[in-house]
């Protein structure tokens, strides 16, 4: 088969496009011919500074296409189904071995594009507002990134959840796509200052809720929130430091949490929520947006233009 493989961690150019053997499956997996692949933020980290454990590593979090084979232990997927997956390493390549707990149906109504960047871009904002945010109808959220995968997942969640959505992005067209999708207001990053313009909007109140997938903007997040105010962050899209001062947070009895969904996608309710995204979008109540479309064989395009681009959503590739 064909996929985006590289021998060590380094710019996009590390990725090469070449011929591997079909993987392996276990008896506990599902084959799955791959047709839509979502680039996610950890596969630029991992490919940018993880050494693979051999050559010719496939990267990749994120994919959806058409279960070709079944493990000897799977019962509940069938050859012809259509699924979107999750793993930690694998899906830039046509064919992907992943575990069938890994895997979800695709409704009819959803195209592989779509349920491609499903997984872990929608399911990763309901996570961040609703489980560990706990955001109620009424208040008030920033959502930094905003016109990223995560932050347009959020933005949406959080509007149809009844919340006062605050966005953070920079640039007209970001902007005026992200009224659309329901923000009340959007800062500018480039041209205002986030935390003034926060306390102007909320009257030197704050936010209820940060969600913040950069990392780097941790402090200015920490401004931006009242006291006992939530802050959750996840992962690192702006790959700097993360340490900050936490003092005027425990002065102002504020909570911060992590999270990492590399580890919650074998939890029930986070399985279910998929399922529940994935209808939401076959229904038109949630929208995927789509920046661009590469074909595999241009895989160092594709990293290159998710990395340094700035893309409104996700770049998704095809083989």
């Amino acid at each position: 088969m064909k996929a985006a493989v590289y021998d060590a961690p380094g710019a996009p150019s590390v990725l090469r496009y070449v011929d591997i053997p079909d993987p392996s499956l276990g008896p506990g997996d599902v084959l799955v011919a791959v047709e839509a692949i979502s680039i996610e933020g950890g596969d630029l980290i991992n490919r940018r500074s993880t050494a693979p454990p051999h050559a010719s590593w496939v990267v990749g979090y994120a994919a959806a296409g058409t279960v070709v084979e079944v493990g000897s232990q799977v019962t509940d997927r069938a050859v012809g189904d259509r699924v979107t997956a999750f793993d930690m390493q694998g899906s830039h390549a046509e064919l992907w071995a992943v575990p069938a707990g890994r895997t979800w149906l695709i409704p009819d109504r959803v195209d592989a594009v779509d349920a491609a960047v499903i997984p872990i871009a929608f399911t990763t904002a309901h996570y961040c507002l609703f489980t560990r945010g706990r955001l109620k109808p009424g208040e008030t959220v920033l959502i930094q990134a905003a016109a990223g995968g995560v932050g347009l997942a959020a933005v949406q969640l959080a509007t149809q959840a009844g919340a006062t959505v605050i966005a953070v992005t920079s640039g007209t067209q970001r902007k005026s796509r992200l009224v659309e999708l329901g923000a009340q207001q959007v800062i500018d990053r480039a041209i205002d200052d986030v935390a003034e313009s926060v306390r102007q909007i909320t009257h030197h109140q704050g936010v209820d809720l940060v969600i913040d997938p950069v990392g780097t903007t941790l402090p200015v997040s920490l401004q931006a929130l009242a006291p006992e105010g939530r802050l959750v962050f996840v992962g690192n899209a702006g790959g700097g430091d993360l340490s900050t001062d936490l003092w005027p947070a425990m002065q102002a009895n504020q909570t911060l949490m992590g999270v990492f969904m590399g580890t919650l996608f074998k939890r029930p309710d986070v399985r279910a929520s998929v399922d529940h995204l994935l209808e939401a979008v076959g229904s038109e109540r949630l929208h995927v947006v789509i920046e661009r479309v590469f074909p595999l064989s241009e895989a160092a395009a594709a990293h290159q233009y998710a990395e340094h681009a700035k893309p409104l959503g996700r770049i998704v590739m095809k083989p």
